[in-house]
C-alpha cells in the first residue's frame, strides 16, 4: 500500500477545502452531500454523538443558519492506498481563545470522497 500518493493527497485535499468552505458558509446541501449517506457515518462533537447521515444532517438543520467562519492553523492529509484518507485540522474561531481540533476519516465511494467519522474538540485555554 502506498502512502500519501501525491494525487491522492491533492485529491483529498480538494475534497477536505470543499468541505471547510460549505461549512463556513453553512451550506447544509454540500455539506449532507460530502459525508457518507449510511447509518455506520458518525460525527462526535464537542457537545454531542452523532450516528448516522440522518442525525448528522438533522443536527446540523437544528443550528441557527448562520456562517461560521474560522482560521485553519494547520491541516495534516494521510492517505492510505488509493482509497482511505484522514485529515486532521486544527482551527480558531473568531472570539474565541480555544484551539479547535478536527478529524475526518474519508472514503472513496462510486460518487467520490465522503467523510465517514468526524471528531470535533476543543482544547481549553
Amino acid at each position: 500500500m502506498q502512502i500519501n500518493d501525491a494525487e491522492i493527497v491533492a485529491e483529498v485535499r480538494a475534497a477536505f477545502d470543499g468541505y471547510e468552505i460549505a461549512l463556513c458558509a453553512n451550506d447544509l446541501a454540500m455539506l449532507r452531500e460530502l459525508f457518507w449517506a449510511s447509518p455506520l457515518t458518525l460525527r462526535y462533537g464537542p457537545r454531542e454523538n452523532l450516528y448516522g447521515a440522518d442525525a448528522i444532517h438533522a443536527f446540523r438543520a437544528g443550528r441557527p443558519a448562520i456562517q461560521r467562519p474560522r482560521d485553519l492553523l494547520r491541516v495534516i492529509i494521510s492517505t492510505f492506498g488509493r482509497d482511505a484518507a484522514t485529515a486532521n485540522a486544527e482551527f480558531m474561531m473568531p472570539g474565541d481563545a480555544r484551539l479547535g481540533r478536527q478529524s475526518q476519516t474519508w472514503i472513496r465511494t462510486p460518487n467520490g470522497w465522503r467523510i465517514v467519522a468526524a471528531h470535533v474538540s476543543y482544547e481549553e485555554p
